[in-house]
């Protein structure tokens, strides 16, 4: 029999085996289709809000199409291949369900159907890789992006999931992840940073003012990028159960805190509390209790989600400068960087109620920092070499200096944000 430590990772770090019953349960059904549904209005509609408020008027709706297109392409590679690599069979990469083989209406994951559960995990693929063309704006091909979000979602994202959830063993240290902590945040972070640093920094950054295109669309953005992580988050029980509800609650929390913990360092350094640093503290809360989302209570998602907003903050307005990477739009800052602290936190910040009588918080804590290593290491290389292999085939990956200076919305798109 194993032991209760065990039997907390396993349930913990793997929403595919959130129940060992082989029956379908309709509530559990009709909880992760309504998950499903959030999870997709947080890319095409609130990523989308979100980033396109923060670019500039010009980039706006190529910033915002970056978004559409990463659903769309991320869709058709997921039920392609990706699901595949992700859930398949296999150690370091999954096989047997290319175009969903052997999957039918009567297929189950846990107590829901399975064909349900590819169209919710294909959701968090899809909004990966959007997250990661936080960092890329404004400077990047559309048709390169294009390219690379299924090259990455096949070549990144699948194996980094097939190892956290997927039944990969050589490359799963019994990491903690309940709903995407490494698999999404540092993987999508890491992933920008990279691309960022390749097609280097915008024409005039450091030199000349770029303002927000509206702040009124990235709160409203974040505002709906919230409301999807309840089903981001519970919805990685992949059951309406206790746990379920624990997740939503703990969601709810630390995106409060986020907000709060990024105004109050905002305000000691600048003295102005700004409405686009409230709504990057909602998400950097968010992000910071993702992976915890299973596992913490209350208190703990306190401490993580005003941690994490000042992580966001300290990373946004001091490392960024200190790095000099232009990441346009802070992905690695806010995703990657307090992804990071998440990971870590979900070691220390264990509900009395869940954790087992024999948890070793250093044991645990080491394996956390393990999976964060791995995932960086292997994002890092591979997202290099598939942005290389997209930029070949499109000419290059950055676009030419009249382009850019003209704004990608009407050079590339033919199409103006605002017709005033």
């Amino acid at each position: 029999m194993k032991n209760k430590f065990l039997a907390l990772i396993t349930l913990l770090s793997l929403p595919i085996l959130a129940s060992a019953e082989d029956t379908l349960n309709s509530g559990d059904t009709a909880w992760m289709l309504i998950a499903t549904a959030l999870v997709m209005l947080m890319t095409p509609a609130g990523l989308a809000l979100f980033y396109g408020g923060m670019t500039r008027s010009k980039n706006v709706l190529n910033t915002m199409g970056m978004s559409l297109i990463a659903f769309a392409v991320g869709t058709l590679v997921w039920v392609v291949a990706g699901y595949s690599i992700a859930f398949g069979e296999g150690d370091f990469f999954g096989i047997g369900k290319i175009l969903l083989a052997g999957i039918t209406d009567k297929s189950l994951t846990g107590t829901i159907p399975e064909l349900l559960f590819v169209a919710f995990q294909g959701t968090f693929a899809a909004i990966a890789v959007a997250i990661a063309s936080g960092s890329m704006i404004e400077r990047v091909k559309f048709s390169t992006f294009t390219i690379f979000v299924a090259l990455w979602i096949l070549a990144v994202y699948a194996p980094v999931t097939h190892w956290a959830w997927g039944g990969g063993t050589t490359l799963n240290f019994d990491e903690m992840d309940f709903a995407g902590g490494t698999v999404v945040h540092i993987n999508a972070g890491v992933a920008g940073f990279v691309v960022a640093m390749i097609l280097g920094k915008r024409k005039g950054y450091g030199k000349s003012a770029m303002k927000p295109f509206s702040p009124v669309f990235a709160v409203l953005g974040a505002a709906l990028l919230w409301f999807g992580w309840f089903g981001f988050n519970a919805g990685s029980q992949v059951a309406a159960d206790g746990i379920a509800g624990n997740a939503f609650l703990v969601t709810n929390v630390a995106a409060s805190l986020g907000i709060i913990g990024w105004l109050i360092a905002e305000y000691v350094v600048y003295k102005t509390p700004t409405l686009i640093g409230g709504a990057s503290g909602a998400i950097a809360g968010l992000v910071a209790i993702t992976p915890a989302s299973g596992s913490a209570g209350v208190g703990g998602a306190i401490i993580i989600g005003l941690v994490g907003g000042i992580i966001g903050f300290i990373g946004v307005a001091k490392l960024k400068k200190m790095f000099k990477v232009d990441d346009s739009l802070d992905a690695f800052w806010i995703h990657g960087l307090v992804g990071i602290w998440g990971s870590i936190a979900t070691a220390i910040f264990i509900a009395p109620y869940l954790m087992a009588d024999d948890y070793n918080m250093m044991s645990q804590l080491m394996n956390q920092i393990k999976a964060i290593l791995l995932t960086i290491v292997y994002s890092g290389i591979v997202t290099a070499i598939v942005f290389y292999i997209a930029s070949a085939l499109t000419g290059g990956g950055r676009v030419d200096e009249e382009t850019e200076h003209k704004g990608l919305d009407e050079a590339v798109h033919g199409e103006k944000g605002m017709n005033l």
